[in-house]
């Protein structure tokens, strides 16, 4: 089973990516685009251009797992920002998945 613990650390793609491709694109994307270790032990997430589709790619110390997430109806909320890649604390990742707004908005807390 796959979980995601207190060290793990989840890697958001922020362009889209074609998810036609599975292990070896999304594999290639990490290395290449995001400039990280593949088999690090963290989840990478990309999703398409539509926003419908989101893939995790996460290696759990024998392997690859590529997970897949298609929604009957709407988009997934995705930040946007000038960097390949954004690191999401795991609470962040749980709300994106479950389509809640990720994005972090300025001055939120009363003063």
């Amino acid at each position: 089973m796959l979980t995601i613990g207190g060290t793990t650390r989840v890697f958001l793609a922020i362009q889209p990516v074609d998810l036609r491709g599975s292990f070896n694109r999304l594999y290639g994307y990490v290395a290449e685009v995001l400039r990280a270790d593949p088999q690090s032990g963290h989840w990478f997430v990309f999703t398409n251009k539509a926003r419908s589709r989101i893939k995790v790619l996460v290696y759990d110390g024998t392997g690859l797992w590529v997970l897949n997430k298609r929604l009957s109806a709407g988009r997934f909320s995705w930040p946007s920002s000038e960097q390949a890649s954004l690191c999401l604390r795991n609470e962040e990742f749980g709300a994106l998945v479950n389509g809640l707004e990720v994005i972090a908005k300025k001055n939120w807390h009363r003063q």
